[in-house]
């Protein structure tokens, strides 16, 4: 029969663990890890830093767009092996926003949402929108909507429903090939959405 062994570290080697930075309900907590010199073999020594010696920043953003979809009628693919599959085919649209404002085309412009095994619905979203002044960029976010069985039956149902009554929030990223536009290449932003009988509105922010 074999018997396990303690861990032995080669001559000169080192291990190091990357600093793990952990933050929760307030509380920090910095470990570095690393095989002391000198240790008994297999041994690691850790070496721990008060709370709040790494000060995180609060998150700050400032309102980048509104965008307003109307979308066609479902597609509805049904269950496939990911979960129930649906397709939301934008049809039309329009975004503003103090740095740049235009139109959704219908070009690409879907969501291929997966309703899931827990009720909620994930977003797969392309759009293309074009500028007042002729710049195509792509718009992608992937999201999460859930909300309670009854107010999902109203907006299947096509009932204006408030979004305070629902989540539905999503990670949009930019790409284009304008230098006028080229900062939105390099942004991280969160939509906060609302369903409407037509199709869907979204507030979208630009994480600072």
């Amino acid at each position: 029969m074999l018997k396990s062994q303690p861990f032995t570290p080669r001559l000169g080697n080192c291990l190091l663990m990357n600093p793990q930075i952990l933050r929760f309900t307030g509380l920090t907590l910095v470990a570095i890890a690393v095989l002391a010199q000198g240790a008994p073999q297999g041994a690691l020594a850790y070496r721990s830093f008060p709370a709040g010696s790494v000060t995180m920043q609060e998150l700050k953003s400032r309102h980048l767009l509104t965008i307003r979809m109307k979308l066609l009628p479902i597609l509805e693919l049904g269950d496939t092996p990911a979960g129930k599959r649906r397709v939301f085919t934008v049809c039309s649209g329009e975004f503003i926003g103090d740095r740049l404002r235009g139109e959704v085309l219908p070009q690409a412009g879907s969501d291929l949402l997966l309703v899931r095994g827990d009720g909620s619905s994930q977003q797969d979203v392309r759009l293309i929108l074009r500028t007042d002044d002729g710049v195509l960029i792509l718009m992608t976010y992937r999201g999460i909507r859930h909300a309670s069985a009854d107010v999902n039956a109203r907006i299947a149902r096509g009932e204006r429903v408030l979004a305070s009554e629902y989540y539905l929030r999503t990670a949009p990223f930019f790409e284009t090939s304008s230098p006028n536009y080229a900062w939105l290449n390099k942004i991280v932003s969160v939509g906060i959405g609302e369903r409407t009988p037509e199709g869907v509105v979204y507030e979208v922010f630009e994480i600072l």
